[in-house]
């Protein structure tokens, strides 16, 4: 299990990277795996032709919008040739390449009623999730043990002080929802949010008619302009779901974020 450590730093990095898995007959045994990021390699699969065949194909999978698994099949005789020369073990072998691409990674600030049924429902996704919130009640081990068998990775952080400095340890491209139970903590949230450089989207919870009053306060105390304040989306979910339990709301907001997921 040595390569689990290196796909897990792979991923605390948020860099892309493929895992190679010898599928039959090769210098290693079946299941030897490597892992290749972007610069560098852990692991191997057998060295020599087959092993530099598969980091060229890697480096381009890694390169690839949208790379999918796939299977390079390997005859190892002298008769067969490549860019990096000839193997002659005997035999065929293949390659399994499994990109491991960069997950999502979604901060909730605020896991109240809704910001808790959230969390269920993202736990259940490949993503990284933060859960931030100033009342410690919120965070304790007993409430949170619904999300036990979660399939995200969940990182909490009690701020009971400035909750938005938690914004300047998120990961680039994270996606930031706010639904503290106290405005002037949203405020200084969509402030700090605004200020921050590689967030992804940003989310408000709140009525059409509270944000129109409340998009004042970004423009008047925080000096920012129309154009930085339309960063802001509020209300979030889906408008075609309704209903005002907190489950109702928690799916709209998650399927709404969803389609965010897939236009980044």
């Amino acid at each position: 299990m040595t390569w689990v450590t290196p796909v897990a730093r792979l991923r605390a990095r948020r860099e892309p990277g493929v895992l190679a898995t010898v599928r039959g007959h090769a210098p290693r045994r079946a299941g030897a795996k490597l892992v290749v990021g972007r610069t560098e390699t852990r692991g191997s699969i057998g060295g020599g032709n087959i092993e530099a065949v598969a980091i060229d194909r890697v480096r381009e999978l890694i390169a690839a919008a949208a790379p999918e698994p796939e299977l390079m099949e390997f005859a190892l005789n002298d008769k067969v040739t490549s860019r990096h020369g000839v193997q002659c073990c005997g035999g065929t072998v293949t390659v399994l390449l499994e990109p491991l691409p960069v997950i999502q990674a979604v901060a909730v600030f605020g896991v109240g009623h809704v910001g808790l049924e959230l969390a269920r429902i993202l736990a259940r996704h490949d993503i990284d999730l933060h859960l931030t919130d100033s009342r410690p009640d919120m965070l304790t081990d007993e409430r949170l043990g619904v999300l036990v068998d979660a399939v995200a990775q969940i990182h909490v952080h009690h701020t009971p002080l400035l909750p938005e400095e938690v914004l300047a340890e998120l990961p680039a491209g994270t996606h930031v929802l706010i639904m503290t139970p106290d405005r002037a903590e949203d405020a200084a949230l969509c402030d700090a949010a605004l200020r921050a450089s590689g967030l992804g989207s940003i989310g408000l919870i709140g009525s059409a008619a509270t944000w129109t009053r409340f998009r004042r306060r970004p423009a008047t105390e925080g000096g920012h302009d129309a154009a930085t304040i339309g960063r802001i989306k509020s209300p979030i979910g889906i408008a075609e779901i309704t209903g005002m339990e907190p489950a109702t709301i928690a799916v709209s907001v998650a399927a709404d974020l969803m389609r965010s997921f897939t236009s980044t």
